[in-house]
C-alpha cells in the first residue's frame, strides 16, 4: 500500500512543473518521506496504528517540515493535529512549552508559504490562548487581525474568543471599554450575516450570538454607550462610518431616548441619506408624537432592504396616520405590513382600532353607528389567530368592544338576525357577521 501511494505521488508531482522548487534539493527523498508520513497519519487518525506508527509519522513529518516545507500544505494542516496531540500527552512543563512554540511556528510557516493569513491567524490565536492563557495579548492581536481580514467567513469559535479576550484586555486596564463596544458591533454584523446566509451553520451562529450577547450585557448599559459614543462623535462629527455604528448600536440596545441618538441620526441622514436613516428618524418622531414629521421620513424608508424593518416601517406609518385621523391611509399601510409579515398580529390590531375609533362617524342610526365594532372584533380575532403571543391583548379588546354591539332589539328592528352577512359601509367596506351585544 505504501509503495502504491509513493508511485501515485511521484506521477502527480512529475506533472507539476515546479517539482524541484517545491520539493527541495532531494525531491525523491521528500516524496518518499511525504508518502510515509501520510500513510502513517491515516492509520493514526483511523486509530489502527501503534506507538511505532506514531513515532514513524512524527519522524517523517518533521523531515518534510525541515527539508521540503513547500511540498504540501498538508504538512501544516496535519502538523497542527500532530503537535497538539503531543502537547496533550506531554507531562514535562518545559517540553510542553517548547511544543507550544513549535505549534505557533507551524502556523507562522503556513502563513508565510501558503498565505490564507486571516483564517490561519484565527486558529493560531484560539490555540495560543487555550494552551498558554498568559499570552492573551498575543492571542488577542492574532484574533483581531483574523476577524479584520476574514470578515463574514470568520468561524464562530474565533468570534467567541476574540470577544472574550477583548473584555479581558479591558478588565486588565489595557484598553478603554470602547473597544468592547466596537468589537461587539463588528462581531454582531458577522453573526447576523451567517444566521441569515449560512443555513448549515445557523444553529452554531445563533448559539454564538447568545454567548456574545450575554458577555456584552454588563457593558451594554445606555449610560456607558452614550459616554463612549458621545466622545467619539464629538471628535469626528462628520464620520459617516462612525455615525452608522452609533445609530445602529443605540437603536439595537434601545438607547434611543438620549439626544445623542437623535442628533447622530439626523446628521447621518444629512450626510448620507438612506432608507435606513430615514426609518430611524421616523421612529424618533413617532416617540415624540410628531406624526406629520414622522410620516415624511417613514415614506422615504418604504424601500428598506430588510423585510422585517420594512414591515415595521409600514406599521409605524399606520400608527402615525391613525393619530392624524387619516384612517383609510393608515389601513393601507397596515395591509402592506401584513403582506410582508403575515404572522404578525400587530397590523390586525391597528386595523381593528381604526374601525372601532370610527364606528360612530360611519353611521347615522342606532344600528349603523355600531356595525363597525363587528368588523373591529373580527380583526382582533384574526390578530390572535396569526400571532398567539398577542392573544391576551386581542382578547381584552374583543371584550371591550363586543359590549358596543347593537342589542337584539335593534338587530330585529332593522330586519336582521344573528349570523347574517353584513357589509360595513363608510371607508371600512368590510363583510362581517351580525352579532348582538351580550
Amino acid at each position: 500500500m505504501k509503495k502504491l501511494a509513493f508511485v501515485v505521488i511521484i506521477i502527480v508531482l512529475m506533472i507539476n512543473t515546479s517539482f524541484g522548487q517545491k520539493f527541495g534539493k532531494d525531491s525523491l527523498a521528500c516524496v518518499e518521506k511525504l508518502s510515509l508520513y501520510i500513510e502513517d497519519y491515516k492509520l493514526w487518525v483511523e486509530g489502527t496504528g501503534n506507538d511505532a506508527t506514531m513515532e514513524n509519522m512524527i519522524t517523517s513529518w518533521r523531515w518534510c517540515f525541515v527539508n521540503c516545507p513547500e511540498a504540501s500544505q498538508n504538512i501544516y494542516i496535519h502538523g497542527v493535529k500532530i503537535i497538539k496531540n503531543m502537547i496533550s500527552n506531554e507531562k514535562d512543563p518545559e517540553l510542553r512549552n517548547k511544543l507550544i512554540d513549535t505549534l505557533m511556528m507551524v502556523y507562522d510557516q503556513r502563513i508565510k508559504l501558503f498565505n490564507n493569513e486571516g483564517m490561519v491567524l484565527g486558529r493560531k490565536g484560539v490555540d495560543l490562548y487555550k494552551l498558554r492563557p498568559e499570552s492573551y495579548e498575543d492571542a488577542y492581536s492574532a484574533l483581531k487581525k483574523s476577524v479584520d481580514l476574514v470578515g463574514n467567513k470568520t468561524s464562530s469559535a474565533v468570534l467567541v474568543y476574540y470577544f472574550r479576550l477583548t473584555i479581558k484586555r479591558v478588565k486588565a486596564g489595557l484598553d478603554d471599554s470602547g473597544i468592547i463596544v466596537d468589537a461587539y458591533d463588528q462581531i454582531s454584523e458577522i453573526v447576523d450575516y451567517n444566521i441569515k446566509n449560512n443555513p448549515s451553520k445557523r444553529t452554531k451562529f445563533e448559539n454564538t450570538k447568545g454567548n456574545i450577547e450575554k458577555s456584552f450585557e454588563p457593558y451594554a448599559t445606555c449610560p456607558d454607550l452614550i459616554r463612549i459614543y458621545s466622545k467619539k462623535f464629538k471628535e469626528t462629527p462628520d464620520n459617516i462610518d462612525l455615525l452608522k455604528k452609533i445609530t445602529k448600536i443605540l437603536n439595537k440596545k434601545d438607547c434611543t431616548d438620549d439626544p445623542l441618538f437623535f442628533t447622530t441620526t439626523l446628521k447621518l441622514n444629512e450626510l448620507d441619506p438612506s432608507p435606513e436613516s430615514a426609518f430611524l428618524i421616523g421612529k424618533m418622531y413617532i416617540k415624540r408624537k410628531e406624526y406629520e414629521k414622522a410620516t415624511s421620513y417613514l415614506k422615504k424608508a418604504e424601500n428598506l432592504s430588510d423585510d422585517y424593518d420594512r414591515a415595521d416601517c409600514f406599521l409605524l406609518l399606520a400608527e402615525a396616520y391613525r393619530n392624524l385621523d387619516q384612517y383609510s391611509t393608515a389601513k393601507i399601510n397596515a395591509l402592506k405590513a401584513i403582506k410582508i409579515r403575515p404572522n404578525d398580529g400587530n397590523a390586525y390590531l391597528i386595523i381593528g382600532d381604526l374601525y372601532a375609533s370610527s364606528a360612530k362617524t360611519c353611521g347615522n342610526n342606532d344600528l349603523t353607528q355600531k356595525t363597525a365594532y363587528w368588523a373591529a372584533v373580527d380583526k382582533y380575532y384574526m390578530a390572535k389567530k396569526v400571532d398567539p403571543d398577542l392573544e391576551a391583548v386581542a382578547q381584552k379588546r374583543i371584550a371591550t368592544w363586543s359590549k358596543y354591539f347593537p342589542n337584539s332589539e335593534i338587530i330585529f328592528f332593522h330586519d336582521l338576525k344573528e349570523g347574517d352577512s353584513y357589509t360595513v359601509s363608510c371607508w371600512i367596506n368590510e363583510v362581517t357577521k351580525v352579532r348582538a351585544a351580550k
